[in-house]
């Protein structure tokens, strides 16, 4: 059985890899990265601090070959043979050609167990392989089961296994509540998500147990394994428990998320704002706010030109052109904008903190390149 962990060069992997080190040693978990030539400073040195703490080398897998192509990197490699057609939200084959190829094809055909870090206060699946040899483990949520594994443990034909061996196991005074939630019928309203929820709340434990049983009688990974200490694992971790994992730790967390001081005049009165990234990934990522092309004009002004000399012939990272967007009168007006937004949060009661500026950022885009 062979155990993956993917590191983006983002706090949700880093940490995932500091837990799973931590409180579940005896998996044997190869750590792997998939570098697209085009990453931030900041994130190669993340890297190089976690595979410290990890005593472990961070595995790069290769995902273009650079024995025949032309170019120095995988981005330029792939950005060539795609015409110079930028990717986007639309045309992710950024994601497509340099994360999940290269991780599918370093796999091959044996059983494989990928660990991904999203949290349990996020609302959002992670890249699910259709290769039947992977399986994906979330283990920082409270669900650890993928949805293909949900749709499949509630089917008719797998459903009364499941549904035995949780009873099987449930407490004398439990057992009428329990019961009567499991033979609750779906309905419009009452969903398999929902019904998923409350079984989970009877039990977290003897979910997992019991859909260990179905698994047991299928191809999936998990049910190859006759133990495995996940299935007991009942603690959910949220965002500021990722951030207190890579603190404790040593590795600390990825410098662009720290929040950088600037000032703009505002109505006649110079106020003070904060400006950071949000994800890792590509320095030149279409999924970036107007701010965070701000940040890296200002904080790395080399990978903002890098970007732009890809913008050409109607090629754009976004609807509005870099070249327009770096003019210094679009540059205080996104400022501006940007703190005038933060203060209607302020005066709404919604007040936030970096971190949870952070947390409500990151609910758009591609979460096999940043988590």
């Amino acid at each position: 059985m062979k155990h993956l962990l993917g590191i983006s060069g983002g706090k949700d992997s880093a940490a995932l890899a500091i837990y799973m080190a931590q409180n579940y040693p005896e998996i044997s978990i190869e750590y792997y990265t998939c570098d697209t030539g085009k990453e931030l400073r900041e994130t190669y040195e993340l890297i190089d601090r976690l595979e410290s703490v990890l005593g472990k080398k961070i595995v790069k897998y290769e995902n273009y070959n650079s024995e025949i192509s032309t170019e120095t990197n995988a981005f330029d490699h792939f950005l060539s043979s795609y015409g110079h057609y930028l990717p986007s939200a639309q045309a992710r084959w950024c994601t497509k050609k340099m994360k999940l190829e290269p991780f599918e094809h370093n796999v091959s055909d044996e059983p494989t167990i990928s660990y991904v870090g999203i949290r349990g206060d996020e609302n959002r699946e992670g890249y699910i392989s259709k290769k039947q040899n992977i399986q994906t483990i979330f283990p920082f949520r409270r669900n650890i089961w993928s949805s293909d594994v949900i749709e499949l443990v509630f089917s008719e034909k797998y459903f009364k296994t499941f549904k035995e061996h949780f009873l099987n196991h449930t407490p004398e005074n439990e057992f009428q509540i329990c019961k009567q939630v499991l033979e609750e019928g779906l309905t419009e309203t009452y969903t398999r998500n929902l019904k998923c929820d409350r079984i989970l709340d009877l039990s977290i434990q003897r979910f997992n147990h019991a859909v260990h049983e179905v698994l047991k009688t299928t191809e999936y990974p998990v049910g190859k394994l006759d133990t495995y200490r996940l299935l007991d694992k009942t603690e959910i971790l949220r965002i500021d428990d990722i951030y207190r994992l890579l603190e404790e730790s040593g590795v600390g967390i990825p410098a662009y998320y720290r929040p950088i001081e600037y000032e703009v005049e505002v109505d006649g009165v110079v106020k003070k704002g904060t400006y950071s990234r949000s994800r890792s990934g590509c320095f030149f990522c279409f999924y970036q706010q107007k701010i965070e092309w701000v940040w890296l004009l200002e904080q790395h002004p080399d990978l903002f030109k890098q970007a732009k000399g890809y913008e050409k012939d109607g090629f754009t990272w976004s609807e509005e052109p870099l070249s327009e967007l770096e003019r210094p009168e679009r540059v205080l007006f996104i400022k501006t904008e940007h703190i005038k937004r933060i203060e209607r949060k302020r005066l709404s009661e919604v007040s936030l903190n970096w971190k949870e500026e952070i947390l409500n950022s990151e609910g758009h885009g591609c979460s096999t390149c940043f988590i």
